[in-house]
């Protein structure tokens, strides 16, 4: 199995800037896919980024220009840089994975970590 481990999430006020980081760890033969989802209280989940093994992005409109996202493949980190943050970014952060496992070989599951708040306001 696939465990993901969150951090660098908090509260900041609008214009500031924080930095989440998600690692990854387990059984992994590969990873194709890792980005990033939020869950503000009341919506559904939404994407925000994704970036794939060979460092292709896909953004949210609402994020565009404001948040990078980037992956350090030798150790199975994805890292979303989140500037000019607003407090419509408030959400929970969910970090997944699109992962190959040792013993699946030819199979790609979807891990989650647990969560990680980011709270907007002054």
């Amino acid at each position: 199995q696939v465990q993901l481990v969150e951090s660098g999430g908090g509260s900041v006020q609008p214009g500031g800037s924080l930095r989440l980081s998600c690692v990854a760890s387990g059984s992994i033969f590969s990873i194709k896919t890792m980005g990033w989802y939020r869950q503000a209280p009341g919506k559904p989940r939404e994407l925000v980024a994704t970036i794939t093994d060979d460092s292709s992005t896909n953004y949210a409109e609402s994020v565009k220009g404001r948040f990078t996202i980037s992956r350090d493949n030798a150790n199975y980190t994805v890292y979303l840089q989140m500037n000019s943050l607003k407090p419509e970014d408030t959400a929970v952060y969910y970090c997944h994975c699109d992962a190959q496992l040792r013993l699946r070989i030819g199979y790609y599951f979807r891990y989650w970590g647990q969560g990680t708040q980011v709270t907007v306001s002054s």
